[in-house]
Formats: structure tokens, sequence, C-alpha cells
């Protein structure tokens, strides 16, 4: 079963010139946590092998990149190195951190912070739950599409004041349906942002995954006006209802109000 999986990119075609070949490179290795050989490299970038040896060569010379036993390419500990300490160090990482932990503490699950990225959530952060069984499958830096999650429609609902302005984000593509539930066109996401905006948060009721509920308010991090991101509960269905987390609506919020203030003194 999987449990709020990342949506999952599709290698695309990429023409390889100067700069920009050691970065497409760098960009589809991190595809492969297990490794890539030469070959696979070269059908991912859609790109001649001697091109993107060369490429590889410089990354490793850098210390972004790294054969493996089998010969191989990984990601480089210096690459892993420099994105974790950054990411670590982030004033929004930083201050966000204490409300996903007293979340997680609070209801047992799964607190997020996500921002929005196109048509996309980025998860920035998250917490899992000391205890359970059962833990929710994303990973920081994983996507999944805003129209179908609750961080994702409060966001949009912030930047989408009216269908028009819906028709126009969603452009010439068919938002995906990844349940029976999630709102796929204009006029279904439209009456949902209006009823985010004259609540002040956002429900995603298994509508990005069945089995999943999820409860996101806005996060003021470094503006009083400008949302940060959002955070999220994100909780299994069975033994924490969206009913569950509307009940302590008024306790979510205390928990975001209380650790943002507390981070900045």
């Amino acid at each position: 079963m999987t449990i709020l999986g990342d949506t999952v990119r599709q290698p695309t075609e990429v023409r390889l010139v100067g700069s920009d070949r050691v970065l497409a490179v760098l960009v589809e290795l991190a595809k492969f946590p297990d490794g890539a050989s030469l070959d696979d490299m070269a059908r991912a970038v859609a790109s001649p092998k001697p091109t993107v040896h060369r490429a590889l060569a410089s990354l490793c010379k850098a210390g972004l990149a790294d054969k493996d036993g089998r010969g191989h390419y990984v990601l480089g500990d210096e690459f892993l190195r420099l994105a974790f300490v950054n990411h670590e160090l982030r004033p929004d990482h930083v201050r966000v951190q204490p409300i996903l932990a007293r979340l997680a503490a609070r209801f047992g699950e799964t607190a997020h912070f996500a921002v929005l990225d196109g048509h996309d959530i980025v998860y920035r952060a998250k917490v899992d739950p000391a205890f359970g069984a059962m833990r929710l499958t994303s990973t920081v830096g994983g996507r999944n599409p805003a129209h179908a999650t609750a961080v994702g429609k409060l966001l949009l609902s912030l930047k989408l004041p009216n269908v028009e302005a819906v028709n126009n984000w969603i452009g010439d593509r068919e938002l995906v349906k990844r349940t029976p539930r999630t709102a796929v066109t204009a006029e279904q996401l439209h009456e949902q942002l209006e009823l985010i905006r004259e609540h002040g948060y956002s429900t995603d009721d298994q509508e990005n995954e069945p089995g999943v509920n999820c409860l996101a308010l806005p996060v003021y991090l470094s503006s009083p006006t400008d949302p940060s991101g959002a955070v999220s509960i994100s909780a299994l269905a069975y033994r924490t209802t969206i009913h569950d987390l509307l009940d302590d609506l008024s306790v979510i919020r205390r928990i975001v109000a209380g650790d943002i203030e507390e981070s900045r003194q």
C-alpha cells in the first residue's frame, strides 16, 4: 500500500549545450537513488554517451557525483552535505520545525510544511509521529498536484480569486483525477477555493490518495500578510477522520500561532 506517494516526473528530452550539460545530468542523476549506469544516464538525457560521460566526470571531480561498488553513478557525498546543510539552516525550516513537531505529537499523525511551485506543491519539511504502525511515504522535496491536496488548495485560494483565474491556471492541461473525490474542473476547484477563503483553512478528504485525510492552514514565518507556505496534518482516515481534525481546528490554530510567536522571540 503506497500512502501519500509523491508524484514522479518522467524523464524529458534535454538538449545539452555548454554548462547546461552538467546541470541536466545532475538533475537526472538525482532521480536514481540506487545509482545509474552510463547507458541509463545517456537514455535519461537523450544524449550521446561521450557527452554524458564528460558531464559525469566533471561532477565527480567536484564531489557532486561518485561511483558505487558496481561502477554506477550516484550523487556525491559533497552534494548531499551541501543540500542538507542548506536545508537545515533555512530560516523557514528552523521556524516551522517546532510547529510540525507539536502537531505530530498532539495528533499522532504526520505534519508537513509545503510551498506552491507552479501546478504542484513541494514538501519543504516533514515530521512523523513518534509512534504508529503506518506512516506516510511523502518525502522532503517530493511533489504532489496542488489541486488535489489541502496545502495546494489553500495556497491556490490566495492566488486564484475567481473562476477566470482558475481557468487560466489550468490552461490546456487536464487536471489529474487522483481519486473519485478529486476536483478536476475549473468550476469544481473554484467552488472549493471560495470555501477555503471563507473558512481560512483547507481540507483534503481522500482527494489525493484513498485513505488519507489532510487539514491545512497558512503559516506566516517571515511576513504577517504574505504566507511562507502551508502547514498540514496528514492523517490515516481509519484512525483520524476529517471530522476529528475539524473538531480540533481551534487547537490546531493555537499550536500554529503559539509556535510562530515563540520562534520569533
